[in-house]
This record gives structure tokens, C-alpha cells and sequence, in this order.
């Protein structure tokens, strides 16, 4: 293999990137990679996947398609935190049902 056509094939493929992360759609492959996975990289590597064949870049509506289910399962990550972290005070039956002068020390 030549080397420099190698490496200047990835920086032209590098350089046809818009951003510095790219969402990337796997190819099937001899040493058994798994086609239609989809995922994002930097763009080094994106340009790298290309050249070595083992993956595409993804098209508008695949990227998107990724970014809002990542997006979802962020938001769903982040809710079963919050929901992890709820505290449960229990207060004596007495305290519940006091009348809110009382507390201020005043009758009314």
C-alpha cells in the first residue's frame, strides 16, 4: 500500500467534512463488521472509516434520525437520574393536619 496516497486520500476526505463530528453509518466487512450501525465520530476518524471502507457518512435524515434518538435517551438518562435522587420525608400524623396559625403561635 502506498502511503502517501493513503494519507492524502484522508486528508482530502477529512477536509470534504463540514463538521468536527460526523455521524457515520457502518458497512458490512470481511473481518465481520456489522452493516447500518450508526454513530458519531470525529472527524479524523470519520475520514479514516471512509477510506478503509468500513463505513459511509451518514445522509441529512439518518444524522437526524440518530441526533433525536440520542437526544431522547439522553433526556430519558437524565429523568431516571432526577427520579433517583426523589426524598421522601415522612412527617408524623399530628404535623400533617395542624392549622398553619398554630404554627405561627397565634389564635385566630
Amino acid at each position: 500500500m502506498d502511503l502517501r496516497a493513503y494519507y492524502g486520500k484522508m486528508r482530502e476526505t477529512e477536509a470534504a467534512m463540514p463538521s468536527p463530528q460526523v455521524v457515520m453509518v457502518s458497512l458490512a466487512t470481511p473481518d465481520g463488521g456489522k452493516p447500518g450501525i450508526v454513530t458519531e465520530v470525529p472527524t479524523p476518524i470519520a475520514a479514516r472509516m471512509v477510506v478503509e471502507g468500513s463505513a459511509r457518512q451518514a445522509t441529512e435524515s439518518e444524522a437526524t434520525a440518530f441526533r433525536e434518538r440520542h437526544a431522547a435517551a439522553r433526556q430519558a438518562a437524565e429523568e431516571a437520574v432526577i427520579a433517583s435522587k426523589v426524598q421522601v420525608v415522612v412527617l408524623p400524623a399530628s404535623a400533617s393536619i395542624a392549622h398553619p396559625a398554630a404554627a405561627k403561635g397565634t389564635e385566630q
